[in-house]
């Protein structure tokens, strides 16, 4: 290959930001020749070799701005753990019908059962399949909303959390609202009601919403909104943080816990 044709097109390949092909092209143009392997094979090689690169960045950068705590698949979840939980239900939730029908999902239970993995699983599952998906704790939600309100930028703020066309809130619960942040989170909810989804984790039955939020009234209000095209997985089984702790407990002869 001539040198001026040569440099050519590896600029061309920079400029293109086509860097896969740029990185494998000169050994894989040695195995052509070697090969006798067609003009069109050799395109269609390397074009696909620069799709899968730059899908598995592009996975990499959403789940990066993502902001899980940890990352676990469906796979990694124990469902003969946890049998309360029908696997129709999640089976049918991998689709992902419910993101393109603007529909919210709820996990219900206990400390300990899963809640959390679950919801990050299904916010993975929505990334693989180019849904923009964020995740946060309940209480650093507020704490932003509250924090964005006193510095006059709670329109802006609203608006970047509505972006998103999968938002995912873990831990709804754990703390109480206050008036002003019961009525910050009724906005976001407002916000995104029929209009993208929401994953959605809480260790508090909906009868007890109205005691987290200080407000019968706004408790419904959300609940209403959230509840309205919805699939709400209500987790009834034991902790799995303590499975392994009660197994070693038992094994060393302690009483039988159960």
């Amino acid at each position: 290959m001539d040198n001026i044709v040569y440099e050519r097109l590896h600029n061309n390949l920079s400029t293109l930001k086509l860097n896969r092909i740029k990185e494998i092209m000169d050994n894989y143009l040695e195995r052509a020749i070697k090969e006798d392997i067609s003009l069109t094979e050799a395109l269609d090689f390397l074009l696909n070799e620069e799709k899968i690169y730059k899908d598995e960045t592009s996975l990499r950068m959403r789940t990066n701005v993502a902001g899980f705590p940890y990352r676990k698949s469906f796979e990694q979840f124990d469902f003969n753990f946890q049998k309360s939980i029908d696997l129709k239900t999640i089976n049918e939730l991998r689709t992902m019908r419910f993101i393109n029908n603007n529909e919210n999902v709820v996990f219900l239970g206990p400390p300990g059962v899963g809640k959390t993995h679950l919801s990050i699983s299904l916010g993975l599952e929505a990334i693989k399949n180019r849904y923009s998906t964020y995740y946060i704790n309940c209480h650093e939600l507020i704490e932003q909303l509250n924090r964005a309100h006193y510095e006059n930028r709670l329109k802006d703020r609203l608006k970047n959390y509505a972006k998103y066309k999968v938002l995912v809130i873990d831990e709804v619960g754990y703390l109480p609202f206050d008036k002003q942040g019961a009525n910050l989170f009724f906005q976001l909810i407002t916000r995104k009601y029929e209009k993208s989804t929401i994953i959605l984790s809480s260790n508090r039955s909906f009868g007890e919403w109205g005691e987290l939020f200080n407000d019968d009234i706004i408790a419904s209000a959300i609940l209403d909104r959230l509840l309205h095209h919805s699939t709400v997985v209500n987790i009834k089984g034991n902790s799995y943080r303590l499975k392994e702790k009660v197994k070693t407990f038992n094994n060393v002869g302690g009483d039988k816990v159960k």
